[in-house]
């Protein structure tokens, strides 16, 4: 081993090696400076800058040099360390550790020997892995911890973020800008070498910071409120059907919400569920809301207060989606908007044809990929912080 560590060397030949061989991801380590310090024991990153110990780093192969450098930089480039403040910072690593490794296996990259994998929970967004891990004792015990890489210590340069402190909005913000010129300037980059814009293995990732950090209940506004900002982003065959409502006193929103009471769902879960149902009477007074418990069959409805209480669920057989879609088909009233909610799993059968209606599907932890639900429009419900 040599006694001095050229970085500078090192980042150029990985940066030619690969730009070469992916542009997209080769192009955002130009956005990261990289420091050379023993103040960690591996690799790390404080959301903008990468730190590589020397001695760790010099006697990987070229491969894995190349796989840790990516590594840090997806955590930076894809918001890690600001989405994981507020969260158990051991368990937060090791979520965002299984996505990016996920990630940079599916590229064909070598990664270093021990890195964590969890190859069944690796095509979800880090905040369903947190939550999922959260769940599973095997998870815990069997996961190699390794390093925590979004935990810089004190004492290396620049600005320090750590997992555990609060960030500013204006340093949130600042970074959310500096990893969107990333992404906007690495697509150009790709696109003018003609290899295309996005390695389709970061597309889940990439749409949870598009989407999936809105609260699902906010999201829900979109189909009870109309704004000119609003259309530009709306589906225009419910513009006139009336579907976007002006909030006007006198006009009542009629909104269907069945909570999904297969076997599949858990008793956690369900209270989950009925909170979030909760929170919906209460966030928006205009609408009048119906509830039904779904598994093969369907069980309501119940008409709903903010300050009422729920019926005892009901359900505990398979899942089939086509009773409440049915019933609300033929059933709701003529003077109604009609906006349906499901709260699932996404493991159930589908009827053939969509309605009429907009459907907002509301997917736990794990559960079925959104891309794979045939209409609708589906956000994920994500753990508190």
């Amino acid at each position: 081993m040599s006694t001095t560590f050229d970085l500078t060397s090192i980042l150029s030949i990985l940066r030619t090696r690969l730009c070469t061989r992916t542009p997209f991801l080769g192009s955002l380590i130009l956005f990261a400076e990289t420091i050379s310090t023993d103040t960690i024991p591996t690799a790390a990153t404080n959301g903008r800058q990468i730190l590589v110990n020397p001695q760790f780093f010099e006697r990987l192969p070229l491969d894995q040099q190349e796989a840790v450098l990516l590594h840090e930089v997806l955590h930076a480039a894809l918001l890690h360390v600001p989405r994981g403040v507020g969260r158990d910072a051991k368990r937060w690593n090791i979520a965002a550790d299984v996505v990016v490794n996920g990630i940079l296996s599916r590229e064909g990259f070598s990664l270093p020997k021990d890195s964590v994998r969890v190859q069944r929970l690796e095509h979800f967004s880090v905040e369903e892995v947190y939550d999922l891990l959260g769940q599973s004792p095997w998870d815990k015990k069997n996961i190699p911890l390794g390093n925590p890489d979004l935990l810089p210590r004190e004492g290396t340069e620049g600005e320090q973020v750590p997992m555990t402190g609060s960030l500013s909005q204006e340093q949130v913000r600042a970074m959310e800008a500096h990893w969107r010129n990333a992404m906007e300037q690495a697509s150009v980059m790709a696109e003018t070498l003609l290899q295309g814009s996005l390695p389709a293995s970061l597309q889940r990732e990439l749409q949870t910071l598009k989407g999936g950090q809105l609260n699902w209940r906010h999201y829900l506004w979109r189909y009870l409120v109309r704004t000119p900002i609003d259309f530009r982003e709306f589906d225009r065959r419910f513009i006139g059907k009336r579907m976007y409502l002006e909030t006007l006193e006198d006009e009542t929103v009629f909104v269907a919400v069945a909570v999904d009471t297969s076997g599949s769902i858990n008793n956690e879960q369900i209270r989950v569920f009925l909170s979030e149902v909760q929170s919906i009477l209460l966030s928006y007074p205009h609408i009048s809301c119906q509830l039904y418990y779904a598994d093969a069959d369907l069980h309501g409805p119940y008409t709903l207060t903010p300050y009422g209480n729920f019926p005892t669920p009901v359900g505990g057989g398979g899942t089939d989606f086509r009773p409440f879609f049915t019933k609300l088909t033929h059933d709701h009233s003529p003077w109604a908007t009609t906006v349906a909610v499901y709260l699932t799993d996404g493991y159930g059968y589908f009827p053939p044809q969509p309605p009429s209606f907009p459907v907002l599907w509301v997917v736990t932890p794990g559960g079925r990929d959104s891309a794979l639900f045939p209409f609708g429009e589906t956000v994920r419900l994500l753990g508190e912080r």
